[in-house]
This record gives C-alpha cells, structure tokens and sequence, in this order.
C-alpha cells in the first residue's frame, strides 16, 4: 500500500476531490481517484471522506493510500464460512484473501463489514493477515468483547496453525522478541519432504507475524512468504499459491458460558493440492 499526503493550496479551492487527487498522485486517473474515495481511501483532515464531489479548500490536508483493495474490488468479494454463531460470539474459517478488518485503504468488504452487515453489530476480537487463512472469532456483544479481549491480553488462547516451511525444522520452541515484546511459538514437525517441512506451530503470545518472523529466523521461512524470504531464499518446485500458513485450531473460553469451547478447521483446497504435489 502507497500512502500520499499533500496540502490544498489557494488556486485548489472550490475542485472536487476527484479532481484535485490526480493532480497529486501520480499514475491515478480521476476514474481511479473516485474509485479509492469510494473504497475510504481518502481522508481529509484526518476524517474519511467518500463524496467524490465533495469541494476542497486551501490548507486542507489530504491523505490517500493506494494498494491492492483498488484491485480486488474488481474480484469477486471474498465471503467466510461461518463455523458457530450464538448470542455472543462468531466464529469464522476466513479465507486468504479476505482483510479481517477496516484499513486506512479500505472500510468496505472486509471481514468485520461482512460481519457487521449479516449479524449487526460486531466486535472484531484479534486479526490474521491477509494471506493467511483460518479460525477467527468475533464478539457479538460488548461485554463478550471485553472477556474476549482479556483471554487475548493473558495469553489464554489456545491457536494452533500449520506452516509448510522451506528447508528441515526440528521440534523446538522458539523464544525469540518481536519489537521489543516477547514472543514464543511452539514448533513440531508434522511431515518432512524434500526440500520442505510441513509444522504446527503453537502460539503462546500472538505477535504481529510472529510464526513468519520466528521460522524465518531459523533460517527456514513459510513458503510463499514474500516479506520475510519465502519466496526469495530459496527457488523450489511447484511454487506455492499463496502464503503456506492456515491457523487450524482455536480454543478459549466462551465468554457466555464460561466453558471450554474448541474449533479446528483443515488445510484449504489450494494448499492440500499443492502440498499433493510437493509429495510427489
């Protein structure tokens, strides 16, 4: 994602916003420029604006970010499937792909406005990238919110994904901090091919990246993993589809109930054909 910042200068005043991004964003037409303000890609002033109509004046601050939501608005919207849903809480398998919540790019078409439209308000609990797929859980009121997110905070989840990693991985745990915070997965072999290592990785914190960033700092990152060298360490045949993580299992305490409650959701379609073809 591209962000952009400028000022509105004098002779500016009275155009509408689509006419006065292009003139500050380069590559982006007034079609395009409308198409970003639609997505909420705009803001003026620090607040969202999505009237493309809307006039503008001098010394108005104008931020846009530009990435890849302008793309997928062409594709077909990307929809979950719903595991569990009850008066609290929502469960859902989110498919890579599929933002889990609103970005300074988008606020349309992301998980939680999928959500949010099907059931009403919402809450969105924790995130997994974009790429990644898997087990997510969402709050459906506010005092499930607050339970939920303090299950979060003490690190009393149980999340469990599957990696397929480049190169050998042994059974360890990886103690190793994530910008100053500490960050521990617990890592096991499931399956040792030739040239990868198919692993559950445990989650005892939930750092942002922090099975990419751990296993990468083995030496051994996921497949398809385009930040952090999945894709650039080392060439491998057949390539993978996508990023090779999908978190399988997730389990805490239901913030109704205040039982044990447990979800496990396998490998996608495209990662088990892919994974078909690495084992031959």
């Amino acid at each position: 994602m591209n962000k952009y910042a400028f000022e509105v200068t004098a002779e500016e005043t009275g155009l509408r916003l689509d006419q006065v991004i292009p003139r500050h964003v380069e590559g982006l037409s007034r079609r395009k420029a409308r198409a970003v303000i639609d997505l909420g890609g705009v803001f003026v002033d620090r607040s969202r604006v999505k009237i493309a109509g809307r006039t503008v004046r001098a010394g108005q601050k104008i931020e846009v970010s530009v990435g890849g939501a302008l793309d997928r608005a062409a594709d077909v919207l990307k929809e979950p499937r719903i595991v569990h849903v009850d008066e609290q809480i929502i469960v859902v398998d989110k498919p890579a792909g599929l933002v889990t919540a609103p970005t300074p790019e988008s606020d349309r078409g992301d998980l939680l406005d999928q959500l949010t439209k099907k059931y009403g308000e919402t809450f969105l609990v924790h995130r997994i990238d974009l790429p990644t797929s898997g087990l997510l859980v969402f709050a459906r009121t506010r005092e499930a919110n607050k339970k939920l997110a303090d299950l979060f905070k003490e690190h009393d989840v149980e999340r469990e994904y599957v990696a397929v990693a480049i190169g050998a991985v042994t059974a360890q745990t990886i103690d190793r901090p994530i910008e100053g915070r500490r960050a521990v997965t617990h890592v096991s072999p499931i399956e040792t091919l030739a040239t990868t290592t198919i692993v559950s990785a445990r989650l005892e914190t939930g750092r942002t990246h922090q099975i990419r960033l751990h296993l990468a700092g083995l030496g051994t990152p996921v497949a398809g993993d385009r930040t952090h060298g999945g894709e650039t360490e080392r060439s491998f045949f057949p390539h993978p589809p996508r990023l090779a993580l999908h978190a399988r299992m997730l389990g805490f305490v239901h913030p109704g109930t205040n039982e044990k409650v447990r979800w496990e959701c396998e490998l996608p379609e495209d990662l088990t054909r892919w994974i078909a073809r690495l084992k031959l």
